[in-house]
């Protein structure tokens, strides 16, 4: 087998974790977890070389498959999925990148999940001038062909300080800005899964460009780095 392919042991491991969410489960079946970590790792540094071809990525992370509860109802110590990220070279490159592998439902993800208030501010403001470069991104055909429409929570109406009768209300509702694509489990497994998360994630670089052209000049076009 491709050492970057993920197996089917992966997803196997992981359904019967989501079965038997507990510590005595696990201690039980820990080198079971150990086996498939490795295989976890050993992709997500293959991944990261293909990304290196493609972008400055700054920093990539795998995350523990252990849950912090302390301030959770959900007790269960674990997590049902391998999820791990790339962010890009910051401050002058914008947007990270994330994927997660799990039983029927596996994704990559990609955009803006927190935006602080000043960065925020920034963007919506560049909003009202012209918001119609940003639904051009978005309705690009292999960006929406791949991930759809753009996701994140929005403000009820309008900002503080805006119009609700704003061209581009729509988008300045927004407080995260990010988008979504599925996977399903014949794909993940697949020998070509890795090429189709490397094209998917590359279909994320217009939008990215264009939010970093946002965030890193001000208001009359002056850069901020």
């Amino acid at each position: 087998m491709n050492t970057a392919q993920i197996p089917a042991s992966t997803l196997e491991f992981l359904q019967s974790l989501k079965e038997n969410n507990n510590r005595e489960w696990f201690r039980v079946h820990k080198d079971r977890y150990q086996k498939e970590l490795g295989h976890m790792k050993t992709f997500i540094e293959a991944l990261r070389h293909r990304m290196d071809e493609h972008d400055l990525i700054e920093r990539h992370r795998l995350y523990r498959i252990y849950r912090d509860v302390r301030f959770r109802k959900d007790k269960t110590p674990y997590k049902s999925e391998w999820g791990g990220s790339f962010r890009r070279q910051k401050p002058q490159l914008r947007g990270g990148y994330f994927f997660a592998i799990s039983p029927g439902n596996s994704v990559a993800e990609g955009g803006f999940w927190g935006p602080n208030k000043e960065d925020l501010l920034l963007i919506r403001k560049k909003l009202t001038w012209d918001h119609e470069e940003m639904n051009r991104v978005l309705s690009e055909p292999t960006f929406s062909q791949t991930f759809g429409k753009l996701q994140g929570q929005k403000v009820k109406t309008a900002p503080r300080g805006f119009s609700v009768e704003e061209p581009g209300i729509d988008l300045i509702r927004h407080k995260q800005f990010y988008v979504i694509r599925s996977f399903t489990d014949e794909e993940v497994l697949d020998t070509d899964f890795m090429d189709l998360l490397v094209d998917t994630f590359c279909a994320l670089r217009p939008f990215f460009d264009y939010m970093t052209d946002l965030l890193t000049t001000d208001l009359n076009g002056e850069a901020l780095i």
